[in-house]
């Protein structure tokens, strides 16, 4: 069993940067893929980066190509989203997730997930 505890998330104004992290317990991440995912009020859970067990990997999706970063550090557990270049429409609440597939983009593919941090980006 794993538990995810997502941490970093806050108000920021468009532009603005935050830094996401998602600290693991129960089991080492390193034998896991790591993905974010992102719910906005009245839509569906979306995907928004992975990373492959070693780092070495990472896939993102479109809307925030360019703008955030996956990485890890199986050392401490830790999985972070770094976020730049924030827009409105990046508010949701962001949660981290574990899976034993390689890169997995769809949210039925992970076995564990976070409860989620709020991001706000005003305008």
């Amino acid at each position: 069993q794993v538990q995810l505890v997502e941490s970093g998330g806050g108000l920021v104004q468009a532009g603005g940067s935050l830094r996401l992290s998602c600290a693991a317990s129960g089991r080492t991440l390193s034998s896991y893929a790591m993905g974010w995912f992102r719910q906005a009020p009245g839509k569906e859970r979306e995907f928004v980066s992975c990373i492959s067990w070693s780092g070495a990997s990472t896939d993102y999706a479109p809307s925030v190509q360019g703008r955030f970063t996956i990485s890890r550090d199986n050392a401490k557990n830790t999985v972070y989203l770094q976020m730049n270049s924030l827009k409105p429409e990046d508010t949701a609440v962001y949660y981290c997730a574990a899976s034993n597939r390689w890169l997995p983009t769809t949210r039925a593919l992970y076995d564990y997930w976070g409860q989620g941090t709020q991001v706000t980006v005003s305008s």
